[in-house]
């Protein structure tokens, strides 16, 4: 079933995607290089580190597997790469490939942005990734790209302040009451301030997320793209954040939350926080920051209650071809290349992204070159990835999420209650969708 809604904290996931800077640009005005191979420019964000690495040794080894085309990478810094992209279509000299947000796929098909991709997409291709992650790259029932990665949001536990408490994993929190009942065990307070602070939930976290855990993993709009903001199970959820709130007092929570950096001063390494909700891919962050015995374990959101479900929010990015491309058939023959289930695990491998090519994700399970933790990582993203939701931006709403987020903002104030607020959302987004039809 699709599930259509626009999550909040799309920035903070995208974000642990997008590594700073790197290689120089390319023009695809010549799509021939003097040997006569097609020449392929191809637009990323992947600047730095692991990510950077792993792509040029990809593109690489493609250039290597045969004599006809060649790429070349052109690193696009993050906040450009899409302004970029849209002046080079309408000049007429777009990049040959382009990594895109998941999310805004049916926006650039409908604006004539992006190549329908549909005469090289062969019978069954669709079915080597996951579901809802191919849902995302159809406009009226044709592919205009394909899915490259994702990520799954978590909780990460720290296990030994959990061990200290005499918390074993047999009481690991599954539903909400559990995690309140867990959080305060791991609280510590001098007198009236808080040292340590078990779990708080927007921290990482969106009340978005929240509200789709509460609600069957239907957040903003259902799969018939109705408006559903303003339910009970999501009144319920803004009302729980608030008693968390209230509970620490919002003194005690922008305190701790102006001691949050990062690297080394991670509240979560430092021991600030017990349990953190982070997107899967937070672990490559651990390796490169937490001391050697640092030890941790991940669990799923829990459900509201037992039953209703761990579900859970992922966002990622796509392969397109823009429009305008000079050879689409070509730039297909690449990104079908990315997605095979050998070049997608080398990349998982190195970026411990969530890989959208099923069989890569179940191999990385297993790969060698991981160590214990890195295939308990995979084997945690795999099986929480049944219970993650896609959001792709509606085409009858697209500037919907800033109505939400003011009537979010106005409840975590205090200057509405969670039913009014969520109420006013609503009509809002009503409204909007209404102008747009």
């Amino acid at each position: 079933m699709k599930k259509i809604f626009y999550m909040g904290t799309l920035l903070f996931s995208v974000g642990l995607l997008a590594a700073g800077c790197g290689s120089s640009n390319t023009d695809s005005s010549d799509n021939e290089s003097p040997d006569g191979k097609t020449t392929l420019d191809f637009w990323s964000f992947w600047g730095s580190g692991a990510r950077q690495e792993v792509i040029e040794e990809i593109i690489a080894d493609f250039n290597a597997s045969q004599d006809e085309i060649e790429v070349k990478y052109s690193y696009q810094p993050w906040g450009d790469i899409w302004t970029k992209s849209l002046s080079a279509i309408t000049a007429g000299n777009p990049p040959d490939v382009i990594v895109q947000d998941i999310n805004s796929v049916a926006q650039r098909a409908e604006a004539q942005q992006a190549t329908d991709l549909s005469e090289y997409v062969e019978d069954g291709f669709s079915d080597e990734f996951y579901p809802q992650l191919w849902e995302t790259v159809e406009y009226e029932d044709k592919p205009y790209a394909v899915p490259f990665n994702t990520d799954t949001q978590v909780i990460f536990y720290n296990k030994q302040i959990f061990e200290e408490a005499g918390i074993g994993e047999e009481d690991l929190p599954q539903t909400w009451d559990e995690l309140e009942t867990v959080a305060h065990q791991l609280d510590v307070k001098s007198g009236d301030d808080f040292e340590r602070i078990g779990f708080y939930p927007l921290w990482n976290l969106g009340a978005d997320v929240w509200a789709l855990n509460a609600d069957d993993g239907v957040s903003w709009f259902d799969d018939q793209e109705n408006v559903t903001i303003d339910t009970d199970n999501k009144v319920e959820a803004l009302d729980w954040i608030l008693e968390w709130q209230e509970y620490y007092g919002q003194d005690t929570i922008n305190r701790l939350e102006a001691e949050f950096g990062s690297g080394v001063a991670d509240p979560f390494i430092s021991g600030l926080v017990a349990m953190r909700a982070q997107n899967i891919n937070y672990y490559s962050s651990l390796m490169e920051n937490a001391p050697e015995d640092f030890d941790f374990g991940v669990i799923q959101i829990p459900e509201k209650e037992t039953g209703s479900g761990h579900w859970s929010w992922g966002g990622g990015f796509v392969l397109e071809v823009p429009q305008g491309a000079k050879n689409p058939e070509a730039s297909y023959a690449f990104i079908k290349y990315l997605s095979t289930p050998e070049v997608q695990e080398k990349f998982g491998e190195k970026s411990f992204d969530i890989m959208a090519n099923k069989t890569a994700n179940e191999n990385l399970v297993n790969n060698d070159n991981l160590d214990e933790k890195g295939q308990m990582i995979y084997q945690m993203a795999d099986e929480n990835f049944a219970n993650t939701v896609i959001t792709p931006v509606p085409l009858t709403a697209p500037d919907y999420n800033s109505l939400v987020n003011e009537q979010i903002d106005q409840i975590l104030l205090g200057n509405k209650s969670a039913a009014d607020g969520l109420a006013d959302a609503q009509k809002a987004v009503e409204d909007l969708v209404e102008q747009n039809k």
